[in-house]
């Protein structure tokens, strides 16, 4: 189930975007949640089941485009299709308004996800 960020989940999201490549900076995750808290245009969903297992942040940009910035599965349930429900969702909410579209950091996912989709229709 996809639940919108809030302060009281912050060391569980700065802990799954630490997996990100750029994640490893603690002062950049820091600036990178502030943002996520304070600029309207950006928005941090976490994957909760049992436990918060993902987490994916999109922004706004020049509103047109819903860009899929973060995307993150804690290491011990990768492939197992979570940040693909994720991006499905971000899909389903934004798809209608927005070009859902990826950045520089995951943009190769996002192919991944359009792809088997594709396939699979």
């Amino acid at each position: 189930m996809f639940i919108r960020y809030k302060k009281n989940y912050e060391k569980i999201a700065m802990g799954l975007l630490s997996f990100m490549p750029e994640g490893k900076d603690v002062k950049k995750l820091q600036q990178t949640i502030k943002e996520y808290e304070t600029n309207p245009d950006w928005s941090l969903f976490l994957w909760k089941e049992e436990d918060v297992l993902g987490a994916i942040g999109v922004r706004i940009e020049n509103n047109i485009n819903a860009v899929v910035q973060h995307i993150s599965v804690n290491p011990s349930h990768r492939n197992s299709g979570i940040g693909k429900k994720m991006v499905d969702e971000i899909q389903r909410m934004y798809g209608e308004k927005y070009a859902v579209c990826a950045d520089d950091s995951t943009q190769h996912f996002l192919n991944k996800c359009t792809e088997e989709k594709q396939q699979n229709e």
